[in-house]
């Protein structure tokens, strides 16, 4: 996976102990240093959809494991923390369930990491601690640890999560593109736990209880190095060693592995305890199954040996370390460590997906909340609202963001090119359709409905004939190649309201507008006629005077006095045809 979703990301955490490892004291809110200089620190801030508890049984348990956390919503929770890409990582998870609910039923749940299965986490009623170890290389510039409901009322949770970094020339005998997952890792002879700061990575060797017919020895060399062995144990886990009390003895190492086969990887080391004169000699061979796998072993007195080597074993394989026909003294064993060797990793959900996925999140903060590790992977767990392909990279083929009161501008997502389906129906969405939508070569389905889109549908899907685009109720959007609303210089649309109906309209403004001209028009035309009767009466008069008034038309007065009557009742008729009728509808006069 390119980026781990975290990438996605809940959290990304990082604290100074060795280097950048991180200690996270899960359920606690508060950071502190332990008895062996490790710095842990809570997880209070990291979580929402989680509650911190404190077991029943508290004064029996070292601090970091006295609280926990529980997640109670969610399919897969993870924690996203960050490292250097390529980095060889050990992760530590710890899980005690101290009848935290009082309900004595201690849960089962499954453990993931970078979208990889580890392992069936099984709690107790015990006393004491379960741990699970894993080492891989990490492919992104982060990784996480995520937690799986796999059963109906069995909640996960988690003492404690440790990351250490290692050099990555370490178990270098193993496949990259695989896991180391821990069964075991002893300090055979050692009266304790041995653990940073002895172990710079923190690596954690417990004592071996052993058997009648062994013996513990210690080493009376001063200084043991260390330099010839490449996985870098610590000079305390060669300090001390078993032995059988007779020379001709061997020592049994491992047998019972699990019926079905598995691909084992081992280290063991060496040092010879004491000085040895010329008369003695320590030398064996390692077997398995009765089948020679070394030359022969001579421990070096004052440095370490290492030896490794994978292998398949079931039931009745047996790891046994016999002495040589030369030898005067019987096999030794210092420390041992035992991992199982997973199937190939997954590379993850394709990057593409994972950088449009990451962009949602970092506008959506919702989508932070509820989506967290590998989007697609393992399967069982992919994330919720989204669908996968069943390639061996799968790609995001459906997304659905529906009814979530997502709000703000969509992001750029164009790199999610596997989409099929798009959801985004019932939010709070406004901004411009982004034209990517119509560029995505596989999306037949386009759900944008009862959003605040705004502006016109991009050309890029209102051509596009494969796609099935629904945006009702998206009040602001208009037609592709149609004029929209003007918008103002902040970018809001100015919207005009239209009248209604059944609405009475304002026609007062209009009625004066258009009656008050016409009046003074009408007393102009008065006022004229009247002042040009008065005038020609006058010069009738003169020219009667003059002529007797023989020239003067007959019935003159009678028909100026109509031409008055005439155009006064013209004026009053278009004067009443601008009243509005009752319901503010402008009345048309008949022809």
């Amino acid at each position: 996976m390119a980026a781990c979703l975290v990438i996605l990301f809940l959290a990304f955490l990082s604290i100074s102990g060795n280097a950048d490892d991180v200690s996270v004291d899960c359920g606690a809110s508060d950071s502190y240093t332990d008895e062996n200089s490790i710095v842990w620190i809570g997880d209070d801030d990291i979580f929402k959809n989680s509650q911190s508890a404190v077991v029943q049984s508290s004064n029996t348990v070292s601090h970091v494991m006295s609280t926990l956390r529980v997640f109670t919503s969610l399919k897969k929770n993870c924690y996203s923390i960050t490292v250097d890409k390529g980095s060889l990582v050990l992760v530590r998870a710890s899980f005690f369930y101290g009848n935290y609910d009082k309900k004595s039923s201690p849960p089962s749940f499954d453990l993931l990491f970078d979208g990889n299965y580890w392992s069936t986490v099984m709690t107790t009623l015990d006393n004491e601690p379960v741990i699970y170890e894993v080492m891989y290389f990490v492919k992104s510039d982060t990784t996480s640890i995520c937690l799986a409901q796999t059963q109906p009322n069995q909640l996960p949770f988690i003492s404690a999560l440790e990351v250490r970094i290692l050099d990555s020339k370490m178990y270098g005998h193993f496949d990259p593109n695989h896991a180391l997952f821990l069964k075991s890792r002893v300090a055979y002879g050692a009266n304790s736990t041995v653990r940073f700061p002895n172990d710079a990575y923190d690596r954690i060797w417990v004592p071996a209880t052993i058997g009648s017919d062994l013996v513990a020895v210690a080493s009376d060399a001063i200084f043991i190095s260390v330099a010839n062995a490449p996985d870098n144990p610590p000079q305390e886990v060669l300090q001390n060693a078993i032995t059988t009390s007779s020379s001709s003895g061997s020592i049994t190492l491992y047998h019972g592995f699990p019926d079905q086969d598995v691909s084992v990887y081992l280290n063991l080391y060496f040092s010879e305890v004491t000085a040895l004169d010329t008369a003695q000699k320590r030398s064996f061979n390692f077997y398995i199954d009765n089948i020679k796998e070394s030359e022969p072993i001579i421990p070096p007195y004052g440095e370490a040996m290492e030896i490794s080597g994978n292998f398949t074993a079931s039931a009745n394989t047996s790891i046994s370390l016999v002495s040589t026909n030369d030898s005067t003294l019987p096999p030794l064993i210092n420390a041992v460590e035992l991992f199982f060797v997973s199937d190939r990793l997954r590379d993850g959900t394709d990057s593409k997906d994972v950088e449009g996925l990451v962009a949602l999140q970092d506008s959506f903060s919702l989508l932070q909340e509820i989506w967290s590790g590998d989007p697609c992977l393992p399967s069982p767990y992919t994330w919720d609202r989204i669908s996968c392909s069943n390639d061996v990279i799968p790609r995001v083929t459906a997304l659905d963001l529906s009814s979530l009161d997502l709000s703000g501008p969509l992001p750029d997502f164009s790199s999610m090119d596997a989409l099929v389906t798009i959801d985004l129906h019932n939010n709070s969405i406004n901004g411009p359709i982004p034209d990517f939508l119509g560029a995505l070569a596989n999306l037949v389905d386009l759900n944008l409905a009862d959003n605040s889109f705004s502006g016109p549908i991009p050309p890029s899907i209102s051509s596009n004939k494969k796609l099935k685009l629904v945006a009702s109720g998206n009040p602001n959007l208009c037609e592709s190649g149609k004029s929209c609303q003007p918008t103002s210089t902040d970018g809001t649309i100015i919207r005009s309201t239209p009248s209604r109906g059944r609405k009475k309209s304002n026609k007062l403004p209009v009625i004066l507008g258009t009656t008050i001209p016409i009046l003074i028009i009408f007393w102009a035309i008065v006022g004229f006629l009247v002042h040009h009767k008065r005038k020609t009466t006058a010069i009738a008069a003169i020219i009667g005077g003059q002529t007797g008034g023989a020239n003067r038309p007959s019935g003159a007065d009678t028909m100026m006095g109509e031409v008055d009557e005439a155009v006064i009742d013209d004026i009053r008729v278009n004067i009443q045809d601008q009243t509005p009728s009752e319901n503010g509808v402008q009345s048309v006069p008949q022809q």
